[in-house]
């Protein structure tokens, strides 16, 4: 008989799809891992559980941000189901492009607001922020993460530009709303391979005058 292995994970309320009081009752019951999401996390928790050992400390942190966001996708699954059940709130709409778009120039007019969060974007439009999240879920990318992405890829351009070579690293992260530098250096290298510092000093030898070959 195949012995049974338990995994734990533990995610703040903030970064839960639904309200807590939700959570807890979704929770209490069991969710199938034979189907749907509840097997594509649970299988993905497993493979993490057994092999996670092996892996370095950077590895680590990217396979914590998929579980996480493989659990809040699951939960706000079910979470809409049982509203269809309990005559709770209904899913978004079937062609939610419009309210998408409107969201994402949300998202890109205020990357320098280190506020902005998936609560402060629901309340702006209007919204739950479970809504919010199943809006997203076809992308494959959660709102933060697309949140995080979008202020990197600003950083990674700024870097690179001539008229702000002078500019000091952590001020070019603070104005994409990154509010601490080590944070903002360790999604950089996650992201792009390299530090800001050597994205940087790419750059400025890009930028240098080459001299004439004889």
């Amino acid at each position: 008989m195949r012995s049974k292995t338990t995994v734990t994970v533990r995610l703040p309320g903030s970064a839960l799809p639904v309200p807590i009081e939700d959570a807890q009752r979704l929770l209490a019951q069991r969710i199938s891992g034979e189907t749907g999401m509840g097997a594509i996390a649970g299988r993905f928790l497993r493979t993490l559980g057994s092999h996670g050992a092996e892996c370095a400390p950077r590895d680590l942190d990217r396979l914590g941000r998929v579980a996480a966001d493989l659990i809040t996708a699951c939960l706000a699954g079910h979470h809409d189901g049982a509203g269809d059940r309990t005559g709770g709130e209904p899913p978004a709409g079937p062609d939610p492009r419009g309210s998408l778009e409107r969201i994402d120039t949300f998202i890109d007019h205020n990357l320098s607001d280190p506020g902005l969060t998936p609560q402060t974007i629901a309340d702006r439009h209007h919204i739950s922020v479970r809504r919010l999240h199943l809006m997203f879920q076809d992308r494959g990318e959660s709102v933060a993460a697309t949140i995080r992405r979008r202020r990197l890829e600003h950083c990674h351009a700024d870097l690179a530009r001539p008229a702000l070579l002078a500019r000091p690293i952590h001020a070019v992260a603070a104005r994409w709303g990154f509010g601490s530098a080590a944070v903002f250096s360790r999604a950089f290298r996650e992201a792009y391979g390299i530090s800001p510092t050597e994205r940087r000093a790419q750059a400025r030898a890009a930028d240098r005058p080459h001299p004439d070959t004889p």
